[in-house]
């Protein structure tokens, strides 16, 4: 009997995303002088970190035009970390992760959203609805760039499709393919897989951008369709990939 896959599974529950808040310093009088002394808050004066830089960089619903932004929910991830993941071709792990928001590589800090909301391009094979992931990861200086390199070897080595296992469920691809992607960051990546679930194709889009130590893996999926036994094509929503983007500069 075939489990279902990650891709039909977390399409399925949405969660409301967390607001983010901050608070910040101030500054005092020196007693021996009287006069306003500088502020010794570390908000003022230290660099943000990698977890609170992707924070405020995360695509959000006022970033978008109609789209709702969630956190995933982690009951219907394929796997909670990249070592729960095993793959029949190694060369194609990247992949594996990117298809299911895993980091790739090792950052110093990564996160991601699910962005629901109407198709840009409705085709005969969608309903209306589009769900893209948005993963950022964010690298130590110089460390992103060999990343996005495994990214693209993974695309070129797997044409012929691979099968990824974690915790008793398996995604097997039929195949991959580089698709061309409107130019972004410093560098960017376009890929296609195909994967047959239940005897129905299911034809999925990813995206790898690199701006500066900063990855964004872009992935979009029907989950419906591939839940309801109905072919789909789920492309990515320029919507939501030029609003991260943009936001990252």
């Amino acid at each position: 009997m075939n489990r279902p896959t990650s891709a039909a599974l977390a399409a399925l529950s949405l969660l409301s995303l967390t607001a983010l808040t901050a608070c910040g310093g101030g500054s005092d009088s020196d007693p021996a002088t009287g006069k306003p002394k500088a502020s010794t808050s570390s908000s003022s004066s230290k660099a943000p970190s990698p977890a609170e830089h992707l924070a405020t960089t995360i695509v959000t619903e006022a970033d978008t035009d109609g789209f709702k932004v969630d956190e995933p929910d982690d009951a219907y991830a394929f796997a909670k970390s990249t070592n729960e993941v095993t793959v029949d071709k190694p060369v194609c792990a990247r992949l594996a992760y990117a298809m299911n928001q895993l980091p790739l590589g090792t950052p110093e800090a990564d996160l991601t959203r699910l962005t629901s909301g109407p198709t840009d391009a409705p085709t005969k094979l969608t309903k209306g609805v589009t769900f893209t992931y948005v993963t950022l990861a964010a690298y130590a200086p110089g460390k992103a760039r060999p990343t996005f390199a495994d990214a693209r070897k993974a695309v070129d080595a797997c044409g012929d499709g691979f099968t990824a296992k974690a915790n008793g469920n398996e995604s097997p691809y039929d195949s991959v393919t580089a698709e061309k992607v409107t130019p972004a960051g410093d560098e960017s990546l376009g890929f296609t897989s195909t994967m047959t679930f239940r005897g129905v194709q299911h034809v999925l889009h990813g995206e790898v951008v690199r701006s500066g130590d900063v990855l964004a893996v872009y992935f979009s999926v029907d989950g419906m369709a591939i839940a309801n036994g109905r072919p789909s094509d789920a492309r990515l929503s320029p919507t939501v990939v030029g609003a991260q983007n943009a936001k990252l500069g």
